[in-house]
């Protein structure tokens, strides 16, 4: 038996989370335009749906990140890239999910942490991918 990798955001990790995060999202939206719309004032309901856009663009880039992750090993940027959109979704989504659904206000003062996370994981991925071609770089220079 071989050894077993304890970094938890290998690509086939970030791949499963991503499509199960995309699943989430699917339901979400139809659970909200199928039955939440009826119940939420249309402000409330536009909170709702900025929930599940910003959920369905991070879970696609959960899916991008395992994609790219296949290609630049042992990252730990895009590692902490992985983290930083997960959370994200969780706090952000799911804040706002929960404010508009419970019409808990203080909700919201947590959300912006989730914002943050997002930004977070953006620019952690684009310092892992700019990492990632330093260091394919350096292997084809050493090699020639």
């Amino acid at each position: 038996m071989g050894a077993r990798s304890t970094n938890s955001m290998e690509p086939k990790t970030l791949l499963i989370t991503g499509s199960v995060f995309m699943a989430l999202a699917v339901g979400f939206g139809a659970f909200g335009a199928h039955i939440v719309q009826d119940m939420l004032s249309p402000d409330r309901f536009e909170v709702y749906q900025t929930a599940v856009q910003y959920h369905f663009y991070h879970a696609l880039g959960l899916l991008i990140l395992g994609a790219v992750s296949l290609h630049i090993r042992d990252s730990k940027w895009l590692k902490w890239s992985g983290y930083c959109l997960l959370a994200g979704i969780l706090i952000f989504s799911g804040s706002l999910y929960l404010l508009t659904l419970t019409d808990t206000g203080w909700l919201g003062m947590i959300t912006p942490i989730g914002g943050f996370a997002f930004i977070l994981g953006w620019v952690f991925f684009a310092i892992g991918m700019y990492a990632g071609q330093l260091a394919r770089q350096g292997k084809t220079m050493n090699e020639s």
